[in-house]
């Protein structure tokens, strides 16, 4: 390797391997017992506590040429999400629906920048706003995560478009997920499981929780704001320039008057086909009962939809067969947030989703079966390096669980809080949750292992159980951002071809200061009498 040259992806991600594998040598082997508690309607794992013992040593040798095969198994399910994704969405960018959907919003956005509010503030820093705050919520409510890697292919060229990078772009939806999710209001998946564990009512605590998440928002869309007028202002000054070549190439604008293709009867017979369908599923679910947090509310969303999504793709046949391909792409979306809070969708379920949004696309475009399987395949050829990278960066965990490790240093860090006062013991706890993220990069995973132990701590050191679940919260939510061995960074940066040496590079400032805001917003919880604290 030449001199100043940064390592690639794959090694940098293969060498955390071989570093977990050297950890399993030093580090003795521990465990916890654990026993199936009873959380809202399911059960979780736990650790029972006092209950750690030394357990032989495990350590790693040629495992680490295994991890890879031991990652993808791990990961299987988001690896084959991203395979999927890329699939549909290659034939969807066939089509050019994306480029005259971007077009069409661009050209918007110059008819009204003129005016005196938008031109004060900026037409394109408002998109980025509430582009932000639209997914910081999603992260915030209902824990979405996995979801933001189908959403990188549409912002991503949004941002180039817009004069911007795929930084830029990665940040509208991924990273404003994750601020969202680790300013948790509602998150089912992370506050609800952590405040089950500890004994709390659910949600409780909300308004201060709320307070953070506006915070933590300001700090982020501020951050973003100011590095995107730099990009937009030089464009050259981006980390990613050179790597950006590929969307710059691939993603010409067409004209407005070039590229929109007439409406053909198979656009008519795709509409008629998933019209029927959805009056279908609206006869067989008339209603549906949407969780937002420990709330609820019943109402016939799917039969709303399947009115709207007659009135929208008729109007849309007036403009040609990419805006029906584009309306298929909002309904897709709708039904994603649907599924999601009103049906308890995962990955698998999101993956058909839009893998028949896929197949839609193709055959309303009039391509033949061979078609669409060829553009499927050259799409999953083209995510293949993402999805792979997903499977290696899983090993780092499977090589840190076999060697019998982990239980360990959740007991030595346990062990480090005691006798280091009520804020320092608060900062320890959040220090502790942001470390054991980087190997145990899941949320409702880490709840259920280390709450039952945190939530007992702070009864010791007079620390409020609400308190130790919020240094979870922030824990777990800002150096998801960051760590290597989060399927969903990786899959996301894969999306948008961004090197994770860049990524690191660019994120650790903003990481630096996320963290010390974390722990600025820890110390009222030990000084101010907080409601739920």
């Amino acid at each position: 390797m030449k001199k100043g040259k940064i390592p690639h992806t794959y090694v940098i991600v293969f060498g955390i391997v071989v570093l977990a594998a050297v950890f399993t040598w030093f580090i003795p082997g521990g465990q916890f017992d654990r026993k199936r508690v009873s959380i809202g309607e399911g059960t979780r794992e736990v650790i029972m506590s006092d209950s750690f013992r030394y357990v032989k040593n495990t350590p790693q040798t040629w495992q680490i040429f295994s991890a890879l095969f031991d990652g993808f198994e791990d990961k299987a399910d988001i690896i084959v999400f991203i395979l999927i994704i890329g699939g549909a969405f290659w034939i969807m960018n066939n089509s050019r629906a994306i480029d005259v959907g971007i077009y069409s919003f661009l050209s918007f956005t110059k008819k009204i920048e003129h005016k005196k509010l938008l031109k004060l503030i900026g037409v394109n820093n408002i998109i980025i706003i509430f582009t932000m705050l639209l997914f910081s919520i999603f992260g915030a409510v209902f824990g979405m995560s996995e979801e933001t890697i189908a959403f990188v292919i549409i912002f991503v060229p949004l941002a180039i478009r817009m004069g911007y990078d795929s930084i830029v772009g990665i940040n509208l939806c991924y990273v404003a997920a994750a601020l969202g999710f680790a300013g948790a209001i509602l998150n089912p998946f992370t506050i609800g499981i952590a405040q089950g564990l500890s004994d709390l009512p659910l949600f409780s605590g909300i308004e201060y929780r709320f307070f953070c998440w506006i915070i933590i928002n300001i700090i982020g869309i501020g951050w973003l704001l100011r590095y995107a007028a730099k990009v937009l202002k030089n464009p050259k000054l981006s980390p990613v320039y050179e790597d950006d070549a590929y969307w710059r190439e691939k993603n010409t604008v067409v004209a407005e008057d070039q590229g929109i293709i007439k409406t053909k009867k198979s656009t008519w017979v795709t509409f008629l086909i998933i019209q029927i369908a959805l009056i279908l599923f609206s006869i067989s679910y008339p209603m549906t009962t949407l969780k937002v947090g420990n709330s609820e509310m019943t109402l016939p969303a799917i039969p709303i939809i399947t009115t709207l999504y007659l009135i929208s793709s008729i109007l849309s046949f007036k403009k040609g067969v990419q805006f029906f391909v584009l309306n298929l792409l909002l309904f897709t979306i709708i039904f994603l947030i649907i599924g999601v809070m009103g049906y308890e969708w995962y990955v698998m379920e999101i993956a058909t989703l839009f893998f028949v949004m896929g197949l839609a696309s193709g055959v309303a475009m009039s391509y033949t079966p061979n078609q669409i399987t060829k553009l499927f395949l050259d799409g999953v050829k083209d995510i293949l390096p993402a999805a792979m990278i997903v499977g290696l960066a899983g090993g780092i965990i499977i090589i840190l669980q076999n060697g019998n490790v982990i239980d360990t240093l959740l007991y030595y860090v346990s062990k480090s809080m005691k006798d280091t006062g009520e804020v320092g013991s608060l900062g320890m706890m959040y220090l502790f949750q942001t470390l054991i993220n980087i190997v145990i990069p899941s949320g409702s995973a880490k709840a259920a292992l280390t709450m039952p132990i945190m939530s007992q701590f702070s009864d010791l050191i007079g620390i409020s159980r609400q308190a130790a679940v919020l240094a979870f919260q922030f824990g777990d939510g800002f150096t998801n951002m960051i760590t290597p061995t989060s399927g969903v960074l990786i899959g996301a940066l894969g999306m948008a071809r961004i090197p994770f040496d860049k990524w690191l590079k660019w994120i650790t400032p903003f990481m630096i200061i996320l963290i010390i805001l974390g722990f600025l917003l820890l110390i009222p919880t030990v000084f101010l009498d907080l409601n739920g604290f």
